[in-house]
């Protein structure tokens, strides 16, 4: 067995499209006219080919031996088959007596006598042009037969065809006929004749080494190389011809062969024909190179190129391609957010470590170009929090088609929004990413609440549905923002008798059968407008207080701990994060039994304590001593409850701050328990307006004692206790 040599190819890099064709191009070459055992991969982004062949013998090969694959387009017009069309190129073709060309000879001959039997003299047209396609497809050789595959798409029974988004309409893009220009550039570069001509050589060396070359040719490179497109800008002067090394051309389009759509096999009732092609989805504005919605609409889709480390073969990389779809949830992804999605999910242990993500968008005129996006990384290990997409993607659906069309901006922007957070998720795996992909979800439910779910009468979809409890884990950052919006979330009604839905009945105009939450209309209880934080939470508790008839029993699963709530009072948190984390955190469902921790406060103030005196009024539940510690009691015909005042919320509003505490001190009193003397200036430097607001905010089980000790003393105390922590008037 001969040495191996390991081959670097710096002239084929993943960027340009035409380069990482290129280096498909080269393997699939060496591996079938030359070395068998050829294998490559990607190193530092350059291909790197180890075969039989070193630098020099690899040139060799291309310059003497290689025989270009029969690339030929009788089906459409421009191709050099039909009326009017330019000939000289398949002519010289025809007339070469070269033997790299004998296949193509061959293949243009049987491609005439079908012609000629078929009478055509002009290009086919409508079922014409599928049976044409069909008898191409049963008659021609396998080479043929692979070029159609990676330029189109034929359905089962032929019935159906698809343009292929890499080339275009059958291997035309607009007047660009690929097969025309590919042998266009055999005949430039003399492959057809028994030598090359002279430039061949300092061609192919910039081709494959990347070196320098001078005397590169005007002429079309098509989508492939966007910088090589010319147009204004290109060059010295006003505007640049296009320019193009006619073997990065001829490589590029052996090396699209590796992508044959194997469509035939592939197609079926519930795939689109774009997404039949490999690696090939729909385009979305999402991403940090994310492009424009109006440019996306019109693009022709995606390409997913994927990179790989370990060496593979030709064959490998073929059967990489014929399978070449991501699949979410046993479905095709149809667009770059459900790839990203599939690519979470999959894990370096397929082989591929990245993928290289082009968008094919109409510039320069009605021509396509291939744009280089980004950079998408394989995560070594599956994002397993991808999963948490999953019971959602039918409510997505929904609201994307409601968002779509002549829709208002603001549906649209947070379908957009939702789209970027789940691709950034995808591509990053933070939980930061994951919990923008919750509060996106709750903005999207924050528009459609505006108009009740309706779009013009009719209902754009039904309102998401509670989802995993998982999602509080996965998106808890530990801030007190996210355990305010947590707490806020999971309050709601615990007596049966008197039954009141959770927080998010009184945020949008929703209400509750069974399991499932539908629109309604917008009664009483939707107090929640856009604008303030703290005077939604007032009017929430005002409301939930009438709702209960005067009492305070609003229970939680979640509480907020002393040190939180301190700095909310103070106004040291974000109110406006807060909102963004309620309207996600309100779709989730909440339990006890869901653990939750919190980074602890690094400088809190001093503890309120008008909020101490004024919160026992509002607790959920009565109260018990038990072994000297105050505790929630578990029936709500135990232990101490304590009567609310009507009075105390409307003086705290009102900047009565101080007389809110007496009166909340006496019914502390004839509840049984042993206020604490108050301070005269016990309201100093309070905001009435969020301590007023803080009283919705429930107190955890374990701080329920603390904060009770702050302002009474226990029964059997003579002393008044040292409350470290307390706000001294």
């Amino acid at each position: 067995m001969g040495s191996v040599h390991g081959v670097e190819l710096p002239g084929c890099t993943p960027e340009p499209l035409m380069s990482y064709l290129k280096a498909l191009g080269i393997l699939r070459l060496v591996s079938e006219q030359a070395d068998p055992q050829a294998l490559g991969y990607w190193s530092q982004d350059r291909f790197v080919l180890e075969s039989k062949l070193n630098r020099d013998e690899l040139a060799y090969f291309f310059l003497e031996k290689y025989s270009p694959t029969p690339i030929l387009g009788p089906w459409a017009g421009a191709s050099g088959f039909f009326g009017k069309d330019n000939r000289k190129a398949v002519q010289s073709i025809e007339k070469s007596s070269s033997d790299r060309l004998a296949a193509y000879r061959e293949t243009i001959g049987k491609v005439q006598t079908i012609l000629k039997s078929e009478g055509l003299d002009e290009k086919p047209v409508g079922d014409i042009k599928i049976k044409l396609l069909r008898r191409y497809r049963r008659e021609m050789p396998d080479a043929f037969v692979s070029w159609m595959d990676a330029a189109m798409a034929l359905g089962e029974d032929d019935e159906r065809f698809a343009p292929a988004p890499l080339l275009g309409t059958g291997g035309n893009d607009g007047k660009l006929n690929f097969t025309q220009n590919f042998m266009q550039r055999i005949v430039d570069l003399e492959l057809h004749e028994n030598r090359p001509r002279r430039e061949a050589c300092s061609l192919l060396q910039a081709g494959l080494w990347a070196q320098p070359v001078d005397g590169l040719g005007k002429a079309a490179v098509g989508q492939f190389s966007p910088g090589r497109v010319g147009g204004p800008n290109a060059t010295q002067g006003m505007e640049g011809d296009s320019t193009d090394n006619p073997w990065d051309f001829l490589l590029g389009l052996e090396g699209s062969l590796m992508l044959a759509s194997a469509a035939v096999r592939r197609l079926g009732a519930h795939s689109s024909d774009r997404a039949s092609f490999p690696f090939t989805v729909d385009s979305r504005s999402v991403g940090s190179a994310a492009s424009s919605d109006e440019e996306t609409a019109g693009a022709r889709g995606e390409l997913w190129m994927p990179l790989w480390k370990q060496a593979a073969s030709a064959g490998e990389i073929k059967l990489l391609f014929s399978e070449g779809r991501a699949d979410v949830e046993g479905r095709p992804a149809g667009d770059a957010v459900e790839f990203s999605r599939a690519v979470a999910g999959l894990g370096t242990d397929r082989g591929i470590h990245s993928f290289c993500r082009y968008g094919l968008f109409e510039r320069s005129g009605r021509s396509f170009l291939a744009v280089a996006m980004q950079r998408f990384d394989v995560p070594v290990e599956r994002r397993k929090d991808v999963d948490l997409l999953l019971p959602l993607d039918r409510w997505l659906a929904d609201f994307r088609r409601g968002a779509s069309g002549d829709a208002p901006q603001r549906l649209q922007a947070a379908a957009r929004r939702i789209e970027s957070k789940i691709f950034d998720y995808c591509r990053h795996g933070e939980r930061t990413d994951l919990c923008g992909v919750l509060t996106a979800l709750g903005m999207a439910e924050r528009e459609l609440a505006i108009t009740g779910g309706q779009r013009g009468g009719k209902q754009i979809c039904r309102p998401l549905q509670d989802i995993s409890s998982d999602w509080i884990q996965a998106t808890n950052d530990g801030s007190p923002e996210f355990e305010i919006a947590l707490a806020l979330a999971s309050l709601h009604h615990r007596e049966r008798e008197n039954p009141t839905l959770p927080v998010r009945a009184n945020m949008e105009p929703v209400n509750r059968k069974g399991k499932f939450w539908n629109w309604g209309e917008a009664g009483r209880s939707v107090v929640w407008k856009r604008g303030n934080l703290v005077e939604n939470m007032i009017a929430v508790l005002e409301r939930r207080l009438l709702d209960g008839g005067g009492n305070a029993s609003i229970d939680f699963h979640h509480g907020v701990r002393m040190g939180t709530l301190a700095d909310f009072i103070a106004g040291k948190t974000d109110d406006r994060r807060i909102e963004e984390l309620l309207w996600g955190l309100m779709l989730v469902r909440t339990s006890e039994r869901n653990q939750v921790s919190f980074k602890p406060s690094i400088s809190s103030p001093l503890f309120p304590r008008a909020f101490a005196l004024l919160k026992p009024l509002f607790l959920p539940r009565p109260i018990r001593l038990y072994e000297n510690r105050w505790r929630y009691t578990e029936s709500t015909s135990e232990g101490i409850s304590i009567r609310l005042e009507s009075r105390i919320l409307p003086l705290v509003c009102a900047e009565r701050v101080l007389e809110a505490c007496k009166i909340a001190a006496r019914r502390l009193f004839v509840s049984g328990l042993n206020p604490l003397p108050s301070p005269a200036g016990i309201e100093n430097n309070l905001n009435p307006t969020r301590l007023a607001a803080s009283l919705i905010l429930p107190i955890p089980r374990d701080e329920l004692n603390r904060l009770l000790r702050l302002v009474t003393r226990l029964p059997e105390d003579d002393s008044v206790p040292q409350n470290e922590g307390v706000e001294q008037p």
